[in-house]
């Protein structure tokens, strides 16, 4: 018998869909960081952010199948990501890690990719 995926281990569909909604509420408020967000309605980028995370963890591939290979770097270049950025994304991102309640090894695992993709997606200083 296999393993389950990270994906399956925290509840699957459920569970991403909860962390990008509470995400994007925390955005939806944070008036600098809503402007690195292009589109009016942030639900196409919380669509997006979602299927990424799914695959990321060993969910469906839809996000592949929709938009190609992830390439984060490159699809975040034409927006100033700042370390204040960065860390206000951090902010919002580590509340709806929060908000899911994984257990400890589970919520470790997350915020430690999450940090690190964060980290790595600053392309420009204050």
């Amino acid at each position: 018998m296999s393993e389950a995926s990270f994906y399956e281990a925290i509840g699957g569909h459920e569970t991403f869909e909860r962390l990008v909604a509470v995400f994007y509420a925390g955005v939806a408020g944070d008036e600098p960081l809503r402007a690195l967000y292009p589109e009016e309605d942030l639900g196409p980028a919380a669509d997006r952010l979602r299927m990424f995370l799914e695959q990321y963890w060993g969910g469906p591939t839809t996000y592949s199948q929709q938009r190609g290979h992830p390439r984060l770097r490159m699809r975040h270049v034409p927006y100033a990501v700042t370390p204040d950025m960065r860390d206000r994304w951090l902010l919002h991102m580590m509340d709806a890690v929060d908000a899911i309640g994984l257990d400890p090894q589970h919520d470790a695992t997350l915020r430690d990719y999450l940090t690190r993709a964060a980290y790595s997606l600053v392309n420009a200083m204050e």
